[in-house]
């Protein structure tokens, strides 16, 4: 069977194409987008497509970018073929999101190529996947503890992202460019051993043929075998999982624990990874981190969090767990010129501030939830602020000041409530830290006569 065949029959087994589709192809230059698009294109007629293309530039390799658009374009021209391309800021992505250059890369390329698509309306998005990436995706996986789902490799279909090449490897594509003097680019990086698919694809993956020379199609094979089976499970985790969300956003979901503990831990397991991609990617979870939200849910205490990659966090309340990606909250700064009762809305905590003199107080409060100091030790307006880098304190009952990042430590407060724990400042110092310990330079002594009284309530 030639190529041709073989791209048909994958189009035809996952049902790809639809006559009429206006296709969209991923075009970089290499030999399996090139060899793509040049397939497509000789199908052009049969499923009556219309064909476009776009190139992505990450900008990661400035002084090849120029020579691959221009490649691109000329080869899209010879075919008659729309071409557009689009810029995308890898870098600043990665960094603030704090993931890898491939991982920024793939994300903004499929955004990118997501946003083509919609504005000349193509129905698909053709991606030049090869059976040898299907491989290597695999073996990747499989190292990093990968369960069933990520065995499962990449989807020949999903969405509108389609893989005609998903069954072709990669030798038969590079001869048959070659037999039919089709030229192609070669992007350097490919050669890298920095990148662990790279490593896989040119130390492992040639031992492994060696042993096996079927091996691609061998473990191809397993990972249709395992997608299939997945899919099935899915269907059960589908319906388990619309008895154990109790709320949902776009970031963020909750879901009832009882109902989770006596779930076969196989359902489990998929149903909080189906949660969590929900709210974000799943790339960079572990199995050991479903493992960890697992022994959260059966033993953690309300209150208990897991810090997963990407700034995922799963949060054990009195009866859910809730999984959010949502950036957590800063408290933003408030001033009080006299006092009253003010509303934090990021903290959700009202402070109600009140005047009292010495002899008429009842008690001097817990020192957390309800505080004393003394009010002629104090200048107005206070400030009501976020912690600062370089903050610190004189808690109280201690002579020696204490970095407030320490205190936070110490009392273990999480790190995602630490911005939206209110701190009371005094003409630049540290009154209190609401809710935790007053600062002891402003503690109620002998000479105090007027005390302020600061409570702390929940907003309900």
């Amino acid at each position: 069977m030639d190529i041709i065949q073989k791209i048909k029959k994958t189009i035809e087994k996952y049902n790809m194409l639809a006559v009429g589709d206006h296709v969209l192809v991923g075009l970089s230059g290499g030999p399996d987008s090139v060899c793509l698009l040049y397939l497509l294109h000789l199908l052009k007629n049969e499923y009556r497509l219309k064909i476009s293309a776009a190139y992505i530039d990450h900008g990661l390799r400035p002084e090849d970018i120029p020579k691959e658009i221009e490649f691109c374009r000329n080869f899209c021209k010879n075919l008659n073929v729309e071409f557009h391309t689009q810029s995308v800021p890898v870098k600043d992505y990665a960094q603030r999101e704090r993931i890898n250059l491939q991982e920024s890369a793939r994300i903004l390329r499929y955004s990118a190529l997501d946003q083509i698509s919609i504005i000349i309306k193509a129905h698909k998005i053709a991606i030049a996947h090869n059976a040898d990436d299907q491989a290597e995706t695999v073996i990747m996986r499989l190292l990093r503890g990968a369960g069933p789902a990520g065995l499962s490799g990449i989807p020949p279909v999903r969405k509108k992202i389609i893989r005609p090449l998903i069954e072709i490897e990669r030798k038969e594509i590079e001869e048959y460019l070659k037999n039919r003097n089709i030229v192609y680019i070669t992007d350097p990086s490919n050669e890298s051993l920095k990148y662990f698919r790279n490593r896989i694809r040119h130390t492992l993956m040639p031992v492994i043929k060696s042993i096996s020379p079927q091996a691609i199609k061998i473990i191809s094979k397993t990972a249709d075998i395992l997608r299939e089976e997945n899919d099935y499970i899915n269907i059960t985790v589908t319906k388990t999982l619309m008895r154990l969300i109790s709320r949902k956003t776009d970031q963020k979901v909750e879901l009832f624990c009882n109902p989770m503990e006596p779930l076969n831990i196989v359902i489990l397991r998929r149903a909080l990874r189906v949660a969590i991609d929900s709210v974000r990617d799943l790339r960079g979870l572990t199995f050991d981190h479903i493992e960890d939200i697992i022994n959260l849910i059966k033993n953690g205490r309300p209150g208990d969090r897991i810090y997963l990659p990407k700034g995922i966090r799963a949060i054990k309340g009195y009866s859910t767990l809730i999984i959010t990606a949502e950036p957590p909250e800063k408290l933003s700064t408030y001033e009080i010129s006299i006092p009253q009762d003010v509303f934090l809305k990021e903290a959700s905590v009202v402070l109600s501030l009140k005047e009292i003199k010495k002899d008429e107080l009842q008690s001097f409060g817990d020192g957390k939830k309800e505080i004393c100091i003394d009010m002629d030790k104090l200048e107005f307006p206070l400030i009501v602020r976020a912690r600062k880098p370089g903050d610190y304190f004189y808690p109280f009952g201690f002579s020696k000041r204490k970095k407030l990042q320490d205190f936070f430590v110490d009392e273990k407060i999480p790190r995602d409530e630490r911005d939206r724990i209110p701190i009371i400042e005094s003409n630049g110092n540290i009154v209190c830290i609401a809710g935790y310990r007053v600062d002891d330079r402003f503690k109620i002594d002998d000479n105090t006569k007027r005390c302020l009284q600061i409570k702390i309530i929940p907003k309900l």
